[in-house]
């Protein structure tokens, strides 16, 4: 009798435990409360270069201000593109985060490669082009800020020679160095932008030689598409002017810096972290511009004169109004060659794919 009796005690508090679970509207299994979703960044810099790393992890911390003890993120720096990259990333997804983030296009095939062994996991990949069920890419339309600051270039360059220390002749790199061009012909048809290819997003080495011999050649503003501030430090020392990257380079090196076209990563990270929390992600091709946010044009230096600053409103007004954008034409590459006529617009897909340099340019878009 007194087992029976101990099983009836026991079969009331589970009767009763599960009553107050079904008044709670709660199963069981949902009292404990819910471990933070692990999130994970993986870098091809450090997040010290200032430049390219350093607004990724802006934007990772971003989501940790937003969301809270809902999400717990982690990054790695310096990972090197390649085979190396497969295995940091399938790493993360064997220790169960819900989400990895890769933000290099050399990342893009190893992505691919794991992604396809873990179906659960959200996968996404900056600058590339490939996507699976559980994959996406993401990017921004860097060159219009891009060909907004080679309308401040063209105005204040008194040799007309530009220099570019450029990192690879990819299509990402090609498009903003053409956009740039664009922009600083539409105000002076004299300029040419001389460019250097570094073969290396982060050398700082390397970057400051490309500047100096740009600078020896010639130029008297440096731009750049590069991970750090020293190009914009070797013209500073020159004492001439640059255009920045990435973050706004003039709050790291000085008035110089006449303005930057930069990165908002925290927009995206957060609209997309929020979609996978609330489980309505689904695989997408991201390509956002100066509209939606993720990118933009920094403050300008106070060496840009007004007239020159009020000229690049207007025009930033003009895209941000849908009614023009870069590539509309007329458009021809350096050998004369008609690539977009008057009236036409380039697509996406020939923007994503671009491998001409514009009429301006000095350098091959190859190599």
């Amino acid at each position: 009798m007194k087992k029976s009796g101990r099983i009836t005690a026991l079969a009331v508090i589970v009767f009763l435990a599960l009553g107050f679970f079904a008044i709670q509207g709660l199963a069981p299994s949902t009292v404990a409360a819910k471990e933070p979703a692990k999130i994970a960044f993986i870098y091809v810099g450090p997040i010290g270069d200032l430049g390219w790393s350093w607004e990724h992890d802006r934007g990772r911390k971003m989501l940790e201000e937003k969301f809270g003890d809902k999400i717990k993120t982690t990054y790695i720096e310096s990972v090197p593109e390649g085979p190396d990259a497969a295995r940091v990333i399938r790493q993360y997804a064997m220790q169960g985060y819900k989400a990895v983030f890769a933000t290099s296009f050399g990342y893009m095939d190893p992505m691919v490669e794991v992604a396809r062994d873990f179906p659960k996991v959200y996968f996404e990949h900056c600058s590339g082009y490939k996507t699976a069920p559980n994959m996406s890419t993401y990017f921004g339309r860097m060159y219009q800020p891009r060909y907004l600051s080679g309308i401040v270039a063209g105005k204040m360059t008194k040799t007309n020679i530009i220099g570019y220390a450029a990192a690879f002749p990819i299509p990402e790199v090609i498009r903003g160095i053409n956009a740039f061009t664009l922009g600083a012909q539409s105000v002076n048809p004299k300029v040419q932008v001389r460019v250097v290819w570094t073969n290396t997003w982060f050398d700082p080495v390397k970057e400051r030689e490309a500047a100096v011999a740009l600078l020896d050649a010639g130029a008297d503003i440096i731009a750049q598409h590069q991970d750090t501030t020293e190009p914009q430090k070797a013209a500073q020392e020159r004492g001439l002017m640059s255009i920045g990257y990435d973050s706004d380079m003039r709050g790291f090196v000085g008035d110089s810096v006449l303005v930057s076209p930069i990165w908002n990563w925290g927009a995206y990270y957060v609209d997309t972290v929020n979609a996978m929390l609330q489980g309505t992600w689904k695989t997408h091709q991201y390509w956002g511009g100066l509209k939606e946010g993720i990118v933009q044009l920094s403050a300008f230096s106070p060496k840009v004169p007004k007239d020159v600053q009020n000229m690049v409103m207007a025009k930033q007004k003009e895209i941000l109004s849908g009614s023009w954008d870069v590539f509309h034409g007329p458009i021809v590459d350096q050998k004369g060659k008609q690539m977009v006529p008057a009236g036409g617009k380039m697509s996406d897909k020939d923007m994503l794919n671009m491998s001409f340099f514009v009429k301006g340019v000095v350098g091959k878009a190859g190599q």
